[in-house]
């Protein structure tokens, strides 16, 4: 899975909308509960850090499993510690990637969530670096 689009995160507009506090049932509707109880502002929800968060646009199907597919928007914090098993946005030889960082001992992994594709040993021969920590992921339905 690779990085198609890089955009930096905008917080200066406000995006509110509006916010039901009950829950929805996966069953039938509830009429009762057809009240709006205030508003959310998706970078408040989605935005912690605004000076350290990015967003990329991904490619590719080898997140699947972590539910990233292709054509989502990721939501990255580069001032998030990349710990094990967090994904992240890494930089791999020169290429950006987005897979499950994982850490054995003293050696790294870019694990994907495909069976398809193996892990990725990091080793000093290779130019690695982690660009940030993903913490959402925006796709249709």
């Amino acid at each position: 899975m690779k990085i198609k689009r890089i955009n930096k995160a905008d917080t200066s507009v406000s995006c509110r909308r509006p916010l039901f506090m009950s829950r929805v049932a996966a069953g039938f509707p509830s009429p009762a509960e057809d009240f709006v109880e205030g508003s959310l502002d998706l970078n408040e929800y989605l935005v912690r850090h605004p000076a350290a968060t990015f967003f990329v646009r991904v490619t590719g199907d080898s997140m699947i499993g972590a539910g990233i597919h292709p054509e989502d928007l990721l939501i990255v914090d580069r001032s998030l510690e990349p710990t094990d098993r967090r994904v992240v946005i890494a930089v791999l030889n020169g290429e950006l990637t987005v897979k499950r960082l994982r850490r054995q001992g003293d050696r790294i992994f870019l694990e994907a969530e495909n069976d398809r594709y193996k892990p990725i040993e990091v080793t000093e021969a290779n130019d690695f670096s982690v660009w940030g920590v993903v913490t959402s992921v925006i796709h249709p339905l």
